[in-house]
Parts: C-alpha cells; sequence; structure tokens
C-alpha cells in the first residue's frame, strides 16, 4: 500500500526517510515543481515522511530528547573523515567552508557537492568532482547524502536537500518532527534511465529501496522512486539551482 503521513510529520521523510515507519493515515501532498510528463505519477506524491508505531495521523508527537548530530569523525573514523574534509577545503570557494570533521559527514559532502555544481564547465573538470556534477549519478548521490543526513541527525543538511526553501509545504521543525522514531535508514539505489528535460529544467528519477527502523526496533521496507531537479546552464542560476536538489518522492511499503 502507498504510505501518507500523519499531518504533523514531514511527507519526504516519513515513508521516505523511511527511518522506522509506521502505518499512519495522512492525506497526500502534492510537490510544487513540475516534472516530466512520464514522471507525473511520482510527482502527485510527496515522499513520505517516516511514520510513528502506532501514531494515528491526529496523534501528537511525542518528546524527545535533543541529540545533536552525529560527528563525521565519530561516524567513519577520524583519519577517513579528514580525507574527505580535505577533498572539501580543495574544491570549497567559502571562506569558512564546513569541511570541518565535526560536522557530519553529510555536511561535508553537501559542500563538495556544491562547490563542484558552481564550477562545473569553468575550465579542467577538478578531479575530486566525482561522479560528475550533471550526471543522473550525482542525482542519486543527493539521495544517499539525504539519508546519511538523517542517519546523523543533521535535519539542516537534509532539509537542503530539498532546494533553496526546504521540503515544499512544510516547515523546518516539522520536517525533523517527523523522524523523531527513526533510529536509522539504509537506502539502496535502483538502475538509473536517463534524464528528461523540461522548460530549461533536468529531472532525474533515482529509484530506491529503503529499510528503516524505528526507535522500538520494529523494522520496515519502502520501494518506490525520488525525481530530482536541477536547472540546465541558465543564465543567472544560482548555486543551489545548478546543483541537484529533491523535487518529489513517492514511496510504498514493500512485501517482505
Amino acid at each position: 500500500m502507498t504510505m501518507t503521513y500523519p499531518r504533523s510529520l514531514p511527507p519526504v521523510m516519513l515513508c521516505l526517510a523511511l527511518l522506522g515507519l509506521a502505518a499512519c493515515g495522512a492525506p497526500s501532498e502534492t510537490g510544487t515543481n513540475e516534472a516530466p510528463a512520464n514522471e507525473a505519477s511520482i510527482n502527485e506524491v510527496a515522499p513520505p515522511p517516516l511514520a510513528i508505531a502506532n501514531e494515528s495521523a491526529d496523534s501528537p508527537m511525542p518528546d524527545a530528547p535533543t541529540i545533536g548530530p552525529l560527528s563525521c569523525a565519530a561516524d567513519i573514523g577520524a583519519a577517513a573523515a579528514e580525507r574527505r574534509a580535505k577533498v572539501c577545503r580543495n574544491v570549497s570557494p567559502a571562506t569558512r567552508p564546513p569541511c570541518n570533521v565535526a560536522n557530519s559527514c553529510a555536511m561535508i559532502e553537501d559542500e563538495i557537492a556544491r562547490s563542484c555544481a558552481l564550477f562545473d564547465g569553468e575550465g579542467e573538470p577538478m578531479p575530486d568532482c566525482q561522479p560528475a556534477p550533471k550526471s543522473g549519478e550525482a542525482a542519486a548521490a543527493v539521495v544517499e547524502l539525504y539519508y546519511s543526513a538523517l542517519n546523523a541527525r543533521d535535519y539542516d543538511t537534509a532539509w537542503q536537500q530539498w532546494g533553496e526553501d526546504g521540503r515544499p509545504g512544510e516547515t523546518r521543525d516539522a520536517f525533523e518532527a517527523g523522524f523523531a522514531r527513526t533510529r536509522s535508514t539504509e537506502v539502496t539505489i535502483g538502475a538509473l534511465e536517463p534524464g528528461e528535460g523540461a522548460a530549461g529544467s533536468i529531472y532525474q528519477t533515482v529509484p530506491v529501496e529503503v529499510d528503516a527502523t524505528l526507535d522500538d526496533g520494529q523494522r520496515q521496507r519502502f520501494s518506490g522512486a525520488y525525481v530530482l531537479r536541477r536547472v540546465n546552464d541558465v543564465e543567472g542560476a544560482s548555486p543551489a539551482q545548478l546543483r541537484w536538489h529533491i523535487t518529489s518522492a513517492r514511496l510504498a511499503e514493500a512485501t517482505r
């Protein structure tokens, strides 16, 4: 069955980030960005936020202790984290880039992706900008980064993968609240089809399977797809518009 989110939870992530989703009945949400004709069905439903076990759509969200984001050093080890931070510093034009092992790995990778998209096509390609910023693989990497941020409890970075204004139709606080009961998630990317152009933009569908674990140990699996968009080299486009960002998602509970 197709998952929908509780009114108080963020749609993209409950089901979608599917971090431990429980059944939850709420009205579907519609993305605001235009997608190619053959992606209309996916764009009709916003990505499901993780539902909370035994919670109805009208139930208040439970209180949860405030826990800061997991540092990259703690996540993958100091040496590996420093290697990624060094890559980040090599490509970032920021005066004070977030290329610090005390930040989440997702934040570091986000800055790398932002910088690579910003300078793509200007001079020789930077060897550290892999995959190529305009490729479908780069769009898939955004979905992986999104789940990495959720697992690290770096909700700001996860929120930003939806674009400059975050997830359409949802507040930043509601977005985070939707993951209050999620312990972890694991995303598997499926085979990518070529992207499609429309009105100066490129859209890339990224098939996924998501395994989520709730704080009570309950496990759920969802399958579906995210649709990502980037501006196709339009003059005056902002750095955020030039890189891939999530525009919509649709996930359904998968049969084990």
